[in-house]
Formats: C-alpha cells, structure tokens, sequence
C-alpha cells in the first residue's frame, strides 16, 4: 500500500504558514526567513465563507521580481507577485502523484485541500526526509 498525503501530513507540525493578499512582499519575506521556508500559501477573505487559497507565494516569485523590478517590489502586495494557478492535492492522494504534479509544474509545495479547507502544504523537503528516512533504514 502507497503512503498518502494524510499519512504525510500526520508526521509534520500541524501549523499553516500564510499570507494575506493585501500584505507586503517585505513581511511575507521576513515570515519566510524567519521560518527557513520556502513558500506561503496566500488566502483571501471572501465575506462570510471565510479564506480562501488564492495562491502561492514563494522565494522564486520573490527572486524573478527582484531582477525584473529591483527592491523597490518589496513594498507591493503580495498578490502582485504571487503564483496564481495553485496546484493542489487532497488528503487521500498517493505521493506518487504529488511527486509527479511537482514534477511537471515545477513547483516544489503543494497546498492540501480537503473540499475547500487548507490542511497543509507538502513540500520537496518532505520527500527528501521521507528518501533520507528509506535509505538509513
């Protein structure tokens, strides 16, 4: 039997980092490199069914539009850099097929939604440490 994304998630810390559409570059940066991670999920509020996942805002983002714009884009929303087409997986998908989705997006975090609620983010990273647990075993 294939482990899923639930099983994944089951060995990670339960804590969601994310940003707002309306919040700079600069501080969703600091979030990032306060965290050491690569991305943030950005959720928007739509009146009153709450947040919802808008996109991905992640260290490429920020990279291309410092070379395209210069610094002066930390100042901007990070909805004007984020990643608008999210890629997402659910809890029941194998990692097999997540793998593959970050393979032919070229992305390396994958929100999880189960129906409209995010529940995690599953990330290179993870599969690395799953590859690094395999082989020491």
């Amino acid at each position: 039997m294939s482990m899923t994304v639930a099983d994944l998630l089951r060995t990670k810390p339960t804590r969601i980092l994310t940003a707002r559409m309306d919040e700079t570059v600069e501080t969703a940066a600091r979030l990032m490199s306060r965290e050491n991670i690569g991305a943030l999920v950005v959720k928007d509020e739509v009146g009153n069914e709450g947040d919802t996942l808008v996109g991905v805002f992640s260290e490429r983002d920020l990279l291309h539009a410092i070379v395209a714009h210069g610094p002066a884009v930390l100042k901007r929303p990070v909805a004007a850099l984020m990643s608008k087409g999210v890629v997402a997986c659910r809890p029941a998908d194998d990692l097999a097929t997540v793998l593959a989705l970050m393979q032919d997006h070229q992305i390396r975090h994958v929100p999880v939604v189960d129906g409209t609620t995010l529940i995690g983010v599953v990330s290179i990273r993870d599969f690395i440490g799953l590859t690094l647990a395999e082989l020491k075993a």
